[in-house]
């Protein structure tokens, strides 16, 4: 792992057995995140994404492969390492609110409650915990509890809260998943300003392809593997060019709008170009 590489997992599979049942979540899953990239992680329900940030989170373990998080390598970690991971390397927002902040605080004491844990006294948390309501935009709404705030505030909370021990990566699974469109996009807004002023790097991951659309780059998961990658120069003149992911055995999956439009299925015909390899429908068609 280099050091402009915050993410990078490598072959990664996980398998679940329960009695004679076997599931394979993740078939050989490959990703990289650059530091300060935030990209988005999308697919379909049990296509592998909340396996694979259960992983990045030390939250569980691959079966195989390896999976190296802010320069921590996640294999086999001690339960000290893996706290002190959790404490100084990482930031979490959770799709739900109970996970994300303690009922019976204000936002500011909740921020001031990680502080407190990670050791950070006096005018230091004071300090910190001001300069991160700023980032998020919450100064205003320092003193409510949230139970008073909408989801959209909550989930700006929960995210100063993830900020508070100035974390190398952020993981959000599903941010926005229970918030009406506009707060969502007022939320994803805030991240990405938060992206660019602190350099956190941050893997969001979700269904929505309209979440998705707000990120430069969109990495999508199908069948436990990383399955094509958009990437966009510009998030208001277009969808961004589309790429297909090789994984080391040379295996690619193809769109499934590709395949539809030109009937591809079964076998296809390959024929290789000087700077391309064609794919065309096989024989019978």
């Amino acid at each position: 792992m280099s050091d402009t590489e915050d993410i990078v997992c490598r072959d990664l599979v996980r398998i679940f057995r329960s009695r004679d049942v076997e599931v394979q979540a993740l078939q050989g899953l490959t990703l990289t995140v650059r530091r300060g990239e935030m990209v988005a992680v999308v697919g379909e329900s049990g296509s592998g994404k909340s396996t694979l940030l259960g992983i990045l989170s030390a939250l569980d373990e691959p079966s195989a492969g390896t999976a190296v998080v802010a320069g921590t390598d996640l294999s086999g970690l001690s339960p000290r390492r893996r706290t002190a991971f959790h404490r100084h390397a990482v930031g979490f927002v959770w799709q739900q609110t109970a996970r994300n902040l303690i009922p019976y605080l204000s936002v500011a004491q909740n921020v001031a409650a990680v502080l407190a844990v990670a050791g950070v006294r006096g005018r230091a948390r004071a300090d910190r915990t001001a300069a991160v309501l700023d980032l998020v935009g919450m100064r205003d709404h320092a003193d409510a509890l949230p139970e008073d705030l909408s989801g959209g505030l909550q989930q700006l909370a929960a995210l100063g809260v993830a900020l508070a021990n100035e974390p190398r990566v952020l993981l959000a699974d599903e941010p926005t998943g229970a918030l009406d469109r506009e707060s969502a996009r007022a939320v994803l807004a805030t991240m990405r300003a938060v992206n660019e002023a602190s350099g956190v790097t941050m893997l969001v991951v979700t269904h929505d392809e309209r979440v998705a659309a707000q990120v430069r780059r969109t990495v999508r998961i199908r069948d436990g593997r990383t399955s094509t990658e958009t990437i966009r120069d510009d998030l208001d003149t277009g969808p961004g060019e589309e790429y297909a992911v090789v994984d080391a055995a040379g295996r690619l999956q193809l769109p499934e709008s590709f395949q539809q439009a030109l009937g591809l299925h079964d076998r296809v015909r390959l024929s290789l170009h000087d700077d391309h390899v064609a794919i065309r429908p096989g024989a019978g068609r």
